[in-house]
């Protein structure tokens, strides 16, 4: 007889899409703090919810390992399985290396984007931020998901790599299809990758001040393939997750009666937004993976060697082990893992970057637009069907009329 706590959770559907916290509680309530699960294909997995199971398996890369080769899955993986793109084989970038040589990888990655000065980024975004309200501030409504948050934070982070101004929008299409997934995703990919390597063919004849100089620099050693892989997954890392952060916070601003003050200019409770999104709606829900590197127990589960361990963020989030009180307002509190932890979290300097690009948009678009207003009942707000990313289909605002900034200039 099967029962809820053998039976495995297929994960996709539309919980995820309507309600995972409650499908975490429920996954948590049959299975404890690590869950089976099975993928598109009935691909057998381990999803981890608990915080303190998280952490262990995220501090220990010599057991949880971040190489792909050691599934044991391999031989029933078709050419054509739908999540290969995200549970793909060994790559030549930071995603799939592991000891010292990744540390090292790390290291040039922080140090490019350490080097990124702030005023300068806030400067590029609150102009790119400006430009897309421009194109939107005299109609009186618009979608801001569509419209301005899939636009906003590719733009900025192109302009640092050290693309062309020009060469934005089309690198912001080529993203947005790759990361839909339908009929242009390949050619989108080409596009990315063809630009990239155009970057740094030009950036190797005629260094920059820009991200892509400063690691075409460095000597430690690097290939080309290395420093363009990295430099994609990046900017696609950068890209999605701000673009959710920014309309997840824009979506708690103006169906909670809390953030009201904000929406008439008050930027501290912008903060408070943001960090509570980080906690209850992150953008990055999960996160494949690590694979084991021998036969061991997690949270009294057998896991075998090369079993696919997938990070629970969102899950480990909410875990009442560590918060009683989740409807509480979470301050200051930045002991989450929406940027995962470990050897493999994002750079530190990647999520401030991330950060200034998500919070400035959100300001410049509230100092434009002070009252906007939610376009419907937020009951009619949909998410994304994605187990992996959380974000809005769309979030149709409305607003007065103004004119562009162009027009006084």
């Amino acid at each position: 007889m099967t029962t809820p706590e053998s039976r495995p959770v297929y994960l996709g559907g539309p919980r995820f899409q309507s309600d995972p916290a409650e499908l975490y509680r429920e996954m948590r309530r049959d299975h404890g703090a690590v869950a089976p699960v099975v993928l598109d294909g009935d691909v057998p997995a381990w999803l981890v919810l608990g915080y303190r199971e998280l952490h262990q398996v995220t501090s220990d890369p010599q057991l949880f390992s971040r190489d792909s080769d050691l599934w044991n899955q391999w031989d029933r993986i078709p050419a054509d399985w739908p999540l290969l793109p995200m549970i793909g084989r060994k790559q030549p970038s930071i995603l799939y290396t592991t000891g010292e040589r990744h540390r090292e990888r790390a290291a040039v990655i922080s140090e490019a984007l350490e080097s990124v000065d702030p005023f300068e980024l806030k400067g590029h975004a609150e102009r790119f931020a400006d430009e897309l309200i421009d194109g939107l501030c005299g109609r009186g409504a618009c979608d801001i998901v569509g419209e301005y948050a899939m636009l906003l934070p590719l733009r900025v982070l192109a302009r640092l790599y050290g693309f062309s101004d020009e060469q934005g929008p089309g690198l912001v299409t080529a993203m947005n299809d790759m990361i839909n997934g339908r009929e242009g995703a390949l050619a989108g990919q080409r596009h990315l990758g063809e630009s990239m390597y155009a970057l740094l063919a030009a950036k190797a004849a005629v260094p920059g001040h820009d991200v892509a100089s400063r690691m075409l620099a460095n000597t430690a050693g690097f290939t080309l393939d290395e420093v363009a892989q990295d430099l994609m997954v990046m900017m696609a890392a950068g890209h999605q997750p701000t673009a959710d952060w920014i309309g997840n916070s824009l979506r708690l601003m103006l169906t909670d009666d809390r953030f009201a003050a904000s929406l008439a200019g008050g930027r501290h409770s912008v903060g408070e937004a943001m960090n509570e999104v980080l906690w209850e709606d992150t953008p990055t829900q999960n996160v494949a993976g690590r694979w084991t590197t021998r036969d061991t127990k997690l949270a009294g589960r057998a896991i075998a060697r090369g079993d696919l361990v997938l990070l629970g963020l969102a899950a480990a989030n909410g875990d009442p082990h560590v918060r009683a009180d989740a409807g509480a307002l979470t301050g200051g509190n930045n002991a989450f893992f929406s940027f995962g932890h470990g050897e493999h979290r994002c750079p530190f300097p990647a999520q401030e970057v991330a950060e200034v690009i998500a919070r400035t948009g959100i300001e410049v678009l509230l100092d434009r637009l002070p009252d906007v207003d939610l376009d419907g009942p937020a009951t009619a707000l949909t998410r994304r069907p994605s187990p992996w990313l959380r974000g809005l289909t769309a979030l149709p605002v409305t607003y007065t009329p103004t004119p562009a900034l162009g027009a006084h200039r």
